[in-house]
């Protein structure tokens, strides 16, 4: 089985690119799904708390990710030492789930696949790329965050350019260009390497 990483900036639409693996039969971990349901393990929230104080708790005494956010994507330290208390946990996860699948390949999904140190794990690397202007308008219809709060986390992410050139293979989501075909000759191709 081989591991395909796939990722690229926020807003670039992976989860999107995802869901037609995903219809192709092809298995997906989604990384920062399950770094999310870390943050409600009692061990995870106690380390972030003695890390950044209890600052980052809602009413209910749970990690508010909003405050949380706010605090890492303004500090780059500080958003250093949200991920080296992440990262460990989602890598032993996803090896958790590694061994449950049978596919010619799988997709590990992450928006810092590079930053993370992750890509070195992968036979290959998907980069999904769409153009700033609509990842930002993209961003903003979701999260419901304003253009400077979407751009301060475009901030902290690698370029898009040097995405691009440490990519395998490169899917085009600017919302012009057709997905599928891309994604079924890269499927393809995936199943015969």
């Amino acid at each position: 089985m081989k591991h395909i990483g796939i990722t690229g900036n926020i807003g670039s639409g992976k989860s999107t690119v995802c869901r037609v693996f995903e219809l192709l039969g092809i298995p997906v971990f989604y990384a920062d799904i399950h770094a999310r349901k870390l943050l409600y393990q009692a061990d995870v929230k106690d380390r972030l708390t003695e890390i950044f104080g209890g600052i980052i708790l809602d009413d209910g005494q749970e990690v508010d990710r909003k405050r949380l956010a706010e605090i890492v994507f303004h500090d780059t330290a500080a958003l250093s030492r949200l991920n080296a208390v992440i990262h460990p946990l989602v890598r032993d996860t996803y090896q958790s789930w590694v061994s449950h699948q049978n596919s010619q390949y799988i997709l590990y999904e992450a928006a810092i696949l590079f930053e993370s140190g992750m890509a070195a794990d992968f036979e290959r690397v998907i980069v999904v790329t769409a153009p700033e202007e609509v990842r930002i308008n993209r961003v903003c219809a979701r999260d419901q965050l304003s253009r400077e709060q979407v751009i301060a986390r475009m901030n902290n992410q690698m370029a898009e350019e040097t995405l691009i050139r440490k990519a395998s293979y490169i899917i085009d989501n600017d919302g012009n260009t057709l997905l599928i075909p891309q994604v079924l000759k890269i499927d393809s191709e995936l199943r015969t390497f």
